[in-house]
């Protein structure tokens, strides 16, 4: 799939509605806000934030903290499930992806920060893009109040000011 918009559909924006509810939690407690759903024949199984700063974890990010909250599944399950996200996932939420075997993921937006969407297709996961106005807005706000906390959450060393 090439992920355009016509791949869409309603109850992919209602499950990202829920994924931005997570994200703004995140934001309230102090976090980056970037938030995730994993839904099963369509029914919420996990949902998470990112909770790097909040938990001081290296890897809580929205996807770990869905497919944390998800609790233990057999492959059967993932193999039914789409991850919903508000961001592009980074290369280790695309790594859990993989290795779960999560067929499909819905992302929010990927102006902001583009992941590893590429490597998802090339496993053959159906990767749409809904470009929701409200993630780029949400994420670009955040980045911009907070660049040395958003470059320390995908790995990337700030850069000091010339």
């Amino acid at each position: 799939m090439d992920g355009s918009a016509g791949n869409d559909s309603v109850a992919d924006h209602s499950v990202l509605d829920c994924a931005i509810a997570e994200a703004r939690a995140g934001l309230a407690e102090g976090g980056i806000p970037i938030g995730a759903v994993l839904v099963v024949d369509g029914e919420v199984r996990g949902a998470g934030h990112n909770q790097r700063v909040q938990q001081g974890s290296a890897i809580l990010h929205g996807e770990t903290a869905a497919l944390e909250a998800a609790g233990r599944l057999p492959a059967s399950t993932y193999a039914r499930a789409t991850m919903v996200t508000t961001l592009s996932p980074c290369h280790m939420c695309t790594g859990a992806i993989l290795l779960y075997g999560i067929p499909r993921v819905v992302i929010g937006e990927n102006h902001t920060f583009l992941g590893a969407e590429d490597l998802l297709r090339s496993h053959g996961v159906e990767v749409v893009v809904l470009d929701s106005d409200e993630c780029v807005e949400m994420m670009a706000d955040f980045i911009a109040a907070n660049p040395t906390l958003w470059n320390e959450d995908i790995g990337e060393v700030d850069q000091p000011a010339n």
